[in-house]
């Protein structure tokens, strides 16, 4: 096994990455910008590098050379940043250090998406309808001509993005010159790169991801899917596992059909083989995703197989730990994102510092976070920077579960979606289970007047107004009452 591992990332995913390598005697390297001084990352980690580069956690040169330097001998990428970037991939292999996560070769293949999705529908897999080429900066208006020939609504998505960032809904020829320009400009910032390409929507649908693990040896595992249906702004922040949408049939259907997708491009270590839904339960692929996922707490709650490790093990050359028969699905689990945003103030971010924090805790109950009391919440990087992870025996034990998490969850000293997750848990859709990507409220439906809720509300204003009066009108020290002042100047008789 690897000796020293350095993790070329930052926030919760570092932590997660660090606390796995720690379980496995690994030692490991974290590096840092000056924002991020205050993340548990740098507090945990075995050494900590700051990052000169104004490329910060996206300059491979200089994480190269830190790993070159501290003497270790594999870089794990997290996501985002450099971890689906095929050429940082090949530099780490060029100065013979592991890159923890498929080969240079794969990564750099799997980059071009229409390829990819040409691939699998010349292999007889259901794919999404998309344009037949990419489109550059300077191709916007052939862009144009041909959204406007598969015809509206479409999609405008970034080539080396996900179904997040760089994506955008386009429901008239109006709004098509605005979306080009922001997914060109999240393409570059998050994914450096600028190519965009276009899809046609299917409406109403639903986003399913399966886990895999391949290891070096042509052994591959699924870990089952994840439902990521439920978005705010092109961002899951509730997600499920399993999918409440599929009958078993249509599961082993969309199992079956990822592990043979991962195969047809030899593919190696954490993954997941994404698909689109509708409501037929007809599915579609879409794309294959390279790398460790935000989600991927949920697969390990509902099968107890650390994720993390395994790609540990994989890079270092080790057969899977696990066969398919191996793997043993049980129970549910939820997955809400705890996001520094003023979600009643158009989502603007909430940086600051976190002055209280108290985790919920309890049976079943995972919280992935960089946060702690005093600890800097910066505004440049995502505004993810919890995940609440719960797991349930079914669906209702589980739904149960994460609203009363959700109530123990206390955060003070910057603004966060946590009144939004609570609105959401109560939804009658969400809680029948009948939802699709359109579903997600953006605003916090009004709180139900109960006669506990009312109480509850004038505690917490008497509280308030008991500090507000206390600042305004301060005491005379005990000392000042005494007396002793006035009898030091009092004249002798």
């Amino acid at each position: 096994m690897f000796k020293k591992v350095l993790i070329a990332n930052r926030g919760e995913i570092a932590v997660r990455i660090i606390r796995a390598c720690r379980d496995l005697g690994i030692k490991t390297v974290g590096v840092y910008d000056s924002s991020d001084v205050d993340s548990l990352h740098v507090r945990i980690t075995s050494e900590c590098v700051r990052l000169k580069s104004e490329l910060g956690y996206s300059d491979q040169n200089e994480i190269i050379e830190i790993a070159k330097k501290t003497g270790a001998e594999a870089i794990h990428p997290g996501y985002g940043f450099l971890a689906e970037n095929y050429e940082f991939a090949k530099a780490c292999e060029s100065n013979g250090i592991k890159f923890i996560g498929p080969d240079s070769s794969i990564i750099e293949k799997l980059q071009n998406k229409l390829d990819v999705l040409n691939k699998v529908k010349e292999a007889g897999f259901p794919t999404i309808t998309h344009s037949d080429q990419s489109f550059s900066e300077n191709e916007d208006d052939l862009l144009k001509k041909t959204g406007e020939k598969i015809g509206f609504p479409l999609i405008i998505k970034s080539c080396a993005g996900g179904r997040g960032r760089g994506t955008y809904y386009v429901r008239t020829k109006d709004e098509l010159d605005e979306a080009i320009r922001k997914s060109r400009v999240e393409a570059k910032t998050v994914y450096v790169g600028k190519k965009l390409y276009i899809e046609k929507p299917i409406l109403p649908v639903h986003q399913l991801g399966i886990q895999i693990l391949a290891d070096e040896h042509g052994n591959i595992i699924h870990l089952g899917e994840r439902e990521g249906s439920f978005l705010v702004g092109n961002q899951k922040i509730l997600e499920e596992s399993p999918s409440p949408f599929l009958n078993d049939g249509k599961r082993k259907a969309i199992w079956d059909t990822a592990i043979e997708i991962a195969k047809l491009f030899g593919y190696r270590n954490a993954g997941t083989i994404e698909f689109l839904m509708d409501n037929n339960g007809n599915f579609f692929f879409t794309e294959i995703k390279q790398r460790i996922q935000v989600e991927h707490p949920l697969s390990e709650k509902i099968t107890m197989i650390d994720i993390v490790r395994e790609q540990l093990k994989i890079s270092n050359g080790e057969k899977l730990s696990y066969s398919q028969e191996d793997v043993h699905f049980r129970g549910w689990s939820m997955m809400c994102r705890i996001n520094a945003q003023d979600v009643l103030n158009n989502y603007l971010p909430s940086p600051g510092k976190l002055t209280t924090m108290r985790l919920p805790g309890g049976p079943n109950v995972r919280v992935d976070t960089y946060g702690y009391p005093g600890c800097y919440i910066p505004v440049k990087f995502d505004p993810t920077f919890a995940k609440l992870i719960v797991w349930g025996e079914n669906r209702e034990e589980c739904m149960s579960r994460m609203r009363r998490a959700l109530e123990d969850f206390v955060i003070a000293g910057i603004q966060t979606n946590l009144p939004l997750l609570q609105s959401i848990l109560n939804e009658p859709g969400f809680i029948n289970g009948k939802y699709n990507i359109d579903f997600a409220p953006r605003k916090i439906k009004n709180v139900k007047e109960t006669d506990e809720y009312l109480k509850d509300m004038a505690v917490a204003t008497a509280i308030a107004f008991l500090k507000k009066k206390g600042s305004q009108e301060p005491e005379l020290p005990n000392r000042f009452q005494a007396g002793w002042h006035k009898s030091s100047r009092r004249l002798p008789e």
